[in-house]
């Protein structure tokens, strides 16, 4: 995608699509494409290929925290492919040119060039992505409704569940700060190993 070539910008567009969406009208379509008996998915996977003995229950059971990924994964990564592309776009194309006349080959270049440089950009877009994951309601929500699968029920469905659905505020405000507390410590711990590899790195 860093290459010039003819539709660079639609493709471009096309992979943000995502991200430009309303969270709402993303969520609640992939619900319907999760439908048993009339969604695109099953129609795909067992009509079409063959892969299933019998069309699955997607928001139901075991295969919703699948359905969960997938929705969430495929909501979220334009973020990454923008942070990852902004940071592509920083590496001089001189170290390119030079490993290339040096003899090494594409996947030598991005194990010795690319991925070292994008390594403190990475770092920081995991923690990113991994507070996001854990903070986002409207997800698990929109898909199943306030009745969770027990697969799929979050804790940030739970406490919405403790607070709105029960009126135990008492519960919920106890596992929002539990939760809050949580983030911190892994937040710390994982920036004190990243700087920790930085520094052995540069050394």
């Amino acid at each position: 995608m860093q290459e010039d070539f003819r539709g660079r910008g639609l493709l471009r567009a096309v992979f943000l699509t995502p991200y430009a969406l309303p969270v709402y009208a993303a969520v609640i379509t992939w619900a319907f494409m999760f439908q048993r008996d009339n969604g695109m998915v099953n129609h795909v996977l067992h009509d079409q290929l063959g892969l299933t003995g019998e069309r699955p229950f997607w928001l139901l059971g075991g295969n919703s925290f699948a359905a969960l990924a997938v929705v969430a994964v495929w909501k979220t990564w334009p973020f990454a492919f923008l942070i990852v592309m902004a940071a592509l776009q920083n590496i001089p194309r001189e170290l390119y040119e030079a490993a290339s006349i040096d003899g090494a080959g594409i996947w030598q270049q991005i194990r010795k060039i690319t991925l070292p440089s994008l390594r403190p950009i990475n770092q920081v877009l995991v923690l990113v992505l991994f507070l996001w994951t854990f903070n986002d309601f409207n997800t698990p929500y929109l898909l199943f409704g306030e009745a969770a699968p027990a697969s799929a029920n979050l804790i940030s469905v739970h406490i919405y569940q403790s607070s709105f659905v029960t009126w135990n505020f008492g519960t919920g405000s106890a596992m929002s700060v539990l939760l809050l507390l949580f983030l911190l410590v892994v937040t710390a711990a994982y920036l004190l190993a990243t700087s920790r590899g930085r520094k052995t790195a540069d050394v």
